[in-house]
């Protein structure tokens, strides 16, 4: 196990309080007139989301958390689980919802996606940026209708639901930004 000092802190580091693992999402470094500079934190609970605010003294140390990612395939969901297997050594492993987070809505059968474990324990996942799915339910296009720049609600074959353009019909299939829930563009 590393340490961290509140100088390396960067969107997306990682540390470790309480024997739970955290990233950081903002942090601000503050320079108060008299008194200690110090390091307020929002931070996120890589195990259940959760976030939380915390102040740390400048120059302050912390564990990192002892993190590694294997790509895993997403094979099926079993009651509140969804499992995956690693490819290599095809080990099951069942993560909840609650710990897959808002990826939830994007997991699709067999796709690969980076599963994080935490001292060899599965908490966590993170699935590709950019996803081609199926829209399986929407209005109906209307032709023609592409300078307007209206848009509406479209549901996909894994359930999520984004704003596509209004020329957008069932069936087509479209690029996705998955951290964003944003349409891209159709899929070529």
């Amino acid at each position: 196990m590393g340490t961290i000092s509140t100088a390396e802190f960067r969107n997306g580091s990682k540390l470790e309080i309480d024997g739970v693992p955290y990233t950081i999402i903002e942090f601000q470094h503050v320079k108060p007139g008299k008194g200690g500079a110090f390091v307020r934190t929002k931070i996120k609970s890589l195990k259940d989301g959760r976030v939380l605010e915390r102040t740390f003294r400048s120059g302050e140390k912390l564990d990192t958390p002892d993190l590694t990612y294997a790509v895993m395939q997403y094979l099926y969901q079993s009651g509140d689980e969804y499992m995956f297997m690693d490819t290599s050594t095809f080990d099951q492993v069942g993560l909840t919802a609650d710990q897959l987070g808002d990826a939830v809505d994007f997991m699709q059968e067999n796709m690969e996606a980076k599963v994080l474990l935490y001292k060899g324990e599965a908490i966590n996942v993170e699935i590709p940026n950019f996803l081609e799915l199926e829209i399986v339910e929407t209005d109906p296009g209307v032709k023609g209708d592409t300078a307007s720049g209206g848009s509406k609600p479209a549901k996909l074959a894994t359930g999520a639901v984004v704003k596509v353009p209004l020329y957008i019909e069932v069936g087509e299939r479209i690029r996705v930004d998955t951290r964003t829930r944003t349409y891209i563009e159709r899929a070529k």
